[in-house]
């Protein structure tokens, strides 16, 4: 089984990067419902009405029979959580998504990379617009690739121009062998950056590249002297208290409890690809996480928990379309303005890794939805009924 390493773009984008050949065509499953809500204050408002949570129900269900082999939505409003799944976690023991299943979350890790850099900007460490060469000196150069041009804003935006890491040769390997196979993400930057020439001057438009938060990482590690896992685990989740998030450590390829399993399509059949090692994907995608820890972080960062009200609405300014995904998404600095059909405001990311799909955000009102897949799919009705079940959520 041939296959790259995976995808860290965000949710309910055309995946970027192939793990080739275990993408998807659809299983239908039984589907298997739970619901539970949480809270202290059982008097206060409870989120969604019994109408909404129905429907909502609904679309769990028309995802597992589009494809998907078990999702799961989170909302949070109010300060109350309500969870509901449907279909099964893990295919050969058909056990339900458990609650507050920990999966990896992909891209979303650029929202907290992204939230230390701006508390970074905020210490006076770093300045967005100042070019990337004055703190990473001679890294990023190549053809037609001058770091004196491109600004740590440009990297943060996608705006930059450089190829993108994932299409390198040495991520479309077996998958046997790079289940456990370590990447050091310095090496993936250059390779990448010698791969080919800039797709475009700096500033010109925004194209999505896995390649930008790489490198956004090391500038973390060079501005703090620490590790960037460290500084997202010390500055956004544990003041956060978020129990279930973490970076995985070196070598670690097992998700911890509880958890589902992930699932590709390989020749026509799910393959299980939970066990990974996400070295490659760095700062750009490594994330293990769940619905009720990301709701929270999403919410902590619109409403001011984590940054200062200028470096939010600096996070937040001139949001631009991505040129090589399709319309849906304006992005920002780590975080993007969603488009729902309903036209709430809503401002989140999504994620997109081997074996999950992860779509996230924020209305301006504070509901907070996370919808969890456990099958990265690119069959286009089973993804369309993913981004359904998350647009359900927040419109109803």
């Amino acid at each position: 089984m041939r296959a790259a390493a995976g995808s860290c773009e965000p949710a309910g984008m055309t995946s970027m990067l192939r793990v080739r050949r275990i993408v998807v065509s659809g299983v239908a499953l039984a589907c298997a419902l739970t619901a539970c809500g949480s809270g202290a204050d059982s008097a206060a408002p409870q989120p969604l009405s019994d109408s909404a949570r129905t429907e909502v129900r609904r679309a769990l269900d028309a995802a597992v029979a589009a494809g998907t082999p078990g999702v799961q939505v989170v909302v949070t409003e109010h300060g109350q959580t309500w969870t509901a799944s449907a279909g099964v976690a893990d295919i050969a023991t058909e056990a339900a998504f458990p609650d507050n299943a920990k999966v990896r979350v992909g891209s979303n890790t650029k929202a907290f990379v992204a939230t230390v850099m701006m508390q970074l900007v905020a210490e006076g460490k770093v300045e967005l617009d100042a070019p990337i060469e004055r703190y990473l000196p001679g890294v990023v150069q190549g053809n037609g690739i001058d770091g004196n041009h491109i600004t740590v804003r440009n990297l943060m935006q996608h705006t930059s121009g450089l190829p993108e890491y994932l299409e390198l040769p040495q991520l479309d390997g077996d998958y046997d062998t790079l289940r456990t196979q370590h990447f050091d993400s310095a090496e993936l930057i250059r390779a990448a950056l010698a791969s080919g020439p800039a797709h475009f001057p700096p500033g010109e438009k925004a194209e999505y590249s896995n390649t930008n938060y790489l490198i956004v990482g090391m500038l973390v590690e060079r501005l703090t002297g620490h590790l960037f896992a460290e500084e997202v685990t010390r500055r956004v989740i544990e003041p956060l208290g978020l129990q279930s998030t973490y970076l995985p450590a070196a070598g670690e390829i097992d998700l911890r409890n509880p958890h589902s399993a992930g699932y590709e399509i390989v020749e026509g059949k799910p393959v299980d690809v939970t066990q990974l090692d996400t070295s490659w994907a760095g700062a750009a995608g490594a994330l293990v996480s769940t619905g009720t820890d990301l709701n929270r972080f999403f919410t902590a960062l619109l409403f001011e928990k984590l940054l200062q009200p200028a470096q939010l609405a600096e996070m937040q300014r001139n949001p631009k379309p991505l040129t090589n995904r399709p319309a849906g998404m304006d992005y920002a600095l780590g975080l993007a303005r969603l488009t729902v059909p309903c036209g709430k405001e809503v401002w989140g990311h999504g994620g997109s890794i081997p074996g999950f799909r992860t779509h996230d955000g924020i209305t301006s009102d504070g509901r907070a939805v996370t919808v969890l897949a456990n099958l990265r799919a690119v069959d286009p009705a089973a993804t369309a009924a993913v981004q359904h079940a998350f647009d359900t959520a927040i419109c109803e």
